[in-house]
């Protein structure tokens, strides 16, 4: 169940209507590093758990519900953006919407199809999709996809901020990159509260995986090379349950040939032989 206020989580204004950087901020919205991303992943995550893991359902929504509140201050960035721009065009240019659009560096679409107002598109205009969510229903690694997910997009916050010299939208940007970081660390916080973080899953039996490579840093490098000495190829593994090792090469076998096809479905075109062929040429020279 979900409640809403008729105010915005933080305070969104915009000194400067900049129509190209409302279209930048479409990727905050529906781009792969965007609000709307994380907001569907930490949901679906949290529908997944089962009876057990109230605490981390409970901070897998709270943190959903806080992002939906970045989509809509965003939204409402977007749109203080496009309406009331200073920029001018030309009397000719306004009578098309789509050249209007392209005069100010807008997405056409954004004019067309919204209004001069935010959608679920990224900054390209390309529509969200749910393939961006990482949802497996194992906590561990959703929360390790949770960490990447919030340093993607406080990497896109932080280039955003640097891109506009408008000071409201650098004081809305700075908001959401300070709740970037405290979401980074809440979910390595979390990830510390697990019994077995790694390796995802630990549910599965070790001993069940090959014990020759499980902890083998193998080259891929044409020629040999000596183990580097770093710490992924020697000393401690992180799970405390191996100890790293180097191989200088992949352990190889087998070649790289398919078996025949099943000749019901086998559409390629008959061969003809080099004594057809032979045979063919003696024919036509006659």
């Amino acid at each position: 169940m979900f409640f809403q206020e008729p105010e915005l989580q933080y305070e969104v204004t915009v000194e400067q209507p900049d129509p190209h950087f409302a279209k930048l901020l479409q990727q905050a919205i529906g781009g792969q590093e965007g609000e709307m991303r994380v907001a569907m992943q930490y949901m679906f995550q949290a529908w997944a758990l089962p009876e057990g893991y109230e605490e981390y359902r409970n901070l897998l929504m709270e943190t959903a519900a806080e992002e939906l509140g970045h989509i809509e201050m965003l939204a409402t960035a977007v749109t203080k953006n496009l309406r009331g721009s200073p920029k001018q065009m030309s009397e000719d240019a306004q009578e098309t919407a789509a050249t209007a659009a392209a005069m100010t560096g807008q997405n056409p679409r954004q004019f067309l199809s919204a209004g001069q107002s935010a959608m679920p598109v990224d900054s390209n205009g390309v529509p969200f999709t749910g393939g961006y969510i990482a949802a497996s229903g194992n906590l561990a690694g959703d929360l390790y996809a949770n960490v990447m997910a919030e340093a993607t997009g406080r990497t896109l916050a932080t280039r955003l901020w640097e891109y506009t010299d408008d000071p409201g939208m650098k004081d809305m940007l700075s908001y959401l990159i300070a709740r970037d970081t405290m979401h980074q660390n809440q979910w390595l916080r979390a990830l510390e509260t697990l019994d077995d973080p790694v390796p995802v899953p630990a549910s599965f039996p070790q001993k069940q995986e090959n014990q020759e490579f499980n902890y083998t840093f193998i080259s891929t490098r044409r020629e040999e090379q000596p183990d580097p000495g770093y710490p992924w190829t020697q000393g401690e593994s992180p799970d405390g349950m191996g100890e790293f090792s180097y191989a200088a090469e992949q352990p190889g076998d087998g070649e790289v040939i398919a078996p025949q096809p099943d000749p019901m479905t086998n559409d390629e075109p008959n061969r003809t032989s080099e004594s057809d062929d032979s045979d063919d040429s003696t024919t036509s020279g006659k």
